[in-house]
């Protein structure tokens, strides 16, 4: 081996030697690889790209995610159809960035004990869903979940959905000054069709407006959990996107 040869292997084998010296470098390699990754993000606003329709959640909606949650329902159903083909001749079109992009947490889950309801929204009827919370083995003999009829019995107690609203609207989500004012109308509103639901439809474009639980008289748990799952995957054009998508992809080619 000529002289020009061992210099790299003398070189590295010094390196090998020197813990300081190799922690150092270590660092130097792990910092530079870090910061090519995180400073581009620093520039732009945010890593998902917008689709038309997506908006923040009404009042009612948030509140029957928060039943949702706290039932543990995300435990035996995801929100997220992989661009598989299976999955998406089973549950529609994949499920786009975009449309978590309010949730916090996301409930994208990683165990599907039932369905996938990612875009259970407009599948079945309200008074199906209300049947299926309240005895679920009387609509799919073979399930395994419990039974949530007590949820029509309770009455939707929001201690401050203003609170809800301004809390999210600090980390990022686009509610407005109106929006946070208006929360607790807003709430009782959207489930009672009798009410004047004000401008609701305007700031919350495709917010269903009604009954959900077959109880006009009065807000219930079930109102919101329904209004939540009527909600979901029916915000966005999944045709229009994936007409989008093609069309990029033939520009690109």
């Amino acid at each position: 081996m000529t002289d020009t040869g061992k210099q790299p292997f003398e070189r590295h084998k010094k390196l090998e030697k020197n813990v300081t010296l190799l922690a150092a470098a270590t660092f130097l390699t792990v910092a530079v690889g870090g910061i090519v990754e995180i400073a581009p993000l620093f520039w732009i606003d945010n890593t998902i790209e917008k689709v038309d329709g997506m908006r923040p959640y009404s009042p009612l909606e948030l509140a029957g995610r928060d039943i949702y949650i706290r039932e543990g329902c995300y435990t035996c159903h995801s929100q997220m159809i992989r661009p598989f083909r299976d999955e998406v001749e089973r549950y529609g079109h994949y499920s786009l960035a975009a449309e978590s992009m309010y949730d916090h947490p996301f409930q994208w889950g990683s165990k599907r004990t039932g369905p996938d309801l990612a875009r259970v929204g407009g599948r079945y009827s309200d008074a199906w869903h209300v049947q299926h919370l309240r005895d679920p083995q009387s609509v799919v003999p073979e399930s395994v979940m419990p039974q949530y009829g007590f949820l029509a019995d309770t009455p939707l107690n929001v201690a401050d959905p203003s609170a809800n609203l301004a809390a999210l609207r600090n980390i990022g989500v686009p509610y407005t000054k109106d929006d946070v004012a208006k929360a607790p109308a807003d709430l009782a509103a959207q489930a009672d069709p009798e009410a004047d639901p004000g401008d609701l439809a305007a700031r919350y474009p495709k917010a269903q407006i009604r009954d959900f639980d077959g109880d006009p008289a009065r807000v219930t748990e079930m109102d919101a959990l329904v209004a939540y799952l009527q909600m979901l995957g029916t915000l966005v054009d999944v045709n229009s996107a994936a007409a989008q998508e093609e069309l990029a992809t033939e520009k690109g080619r």
